[in-house]
């Protein structure tokens, strides 16, 4: 989804392999509408590259990120299942490293379930100047399934707030 996706109702798809669901790359130009009421419902992800993700330029901008729910998510075997980057630069050439101005809040994760194919399965990277507001885990699961006995799934989190509640893993410790 990108700038301008609205009022957008995702149901029973399955993705895989493939890259996921992202909102995003936002934040490319200074005067970019932003992305609002985006519902993602009874979702499987197979062997994809990314599950739920969040991606935005580190760059000024005036555009954000508002009022989104994933819900009743399962994830097989997906690389990053969880992930907010606000420092978005694919191959890493040429990238801004500036703060992104994109403001990201009131993102709800509810109900997922599955494994990770990354030691890392849940990983907010949200920006300096404008961090993460309102980000809500409720009963998440997530599982490492690439390492060795007794490897758990973790999570990590830079300039983002929010709660959790029900049972929830990865451990988030909101910044």
């Amino acid at each position: 989804m990108g700038p301008g996706a609205r009022n957008v109702w995702i149901e029973r798809v399955a993705c895989g392999p493939g890259h996921g669901i992202s909102i995003g790359s936002l934040g490319w130009k200074f005067q970019e509408p932003g992305v609002q009421n985006v519902t993602v419902k009874r979702v499987h992800f197979t062997e994809t590259t990314n599950g739920l993700r969040i991606k935005t330029w580190a760059r000024r901008s005036l555009g954000f990120v508002r009022n989104v729910l994933f819900h009743h998510v399962v994830l097989d075997g997906v690389k990053n299942p969880i992930l907010i980057d606000q420092n978005y630069c694919p191959g890493r050439r040429n990238c801004p490293r500036q703060a992104s101005g994109i403001k990201v809040s009131d993102i709800r994760y509810k109900s997922i379930r599955g494994t990770s194919r990354s030691k890392v399965a849940v990983r907010f990277e949200c920006s300096k100047a404008n961090p993460c507001a309102g980000i809500t885990m409720h009963d998440v699961k997530l599982t490492y399934v690439g390492g060795g006995r007794g490897e758990e799934a973790t999570a990590t989190c830079a300039n983002a707030r929010g709660t959790s509640s029900g049972f929830v893993m990865p451990v988030v410790r909101y910044l």
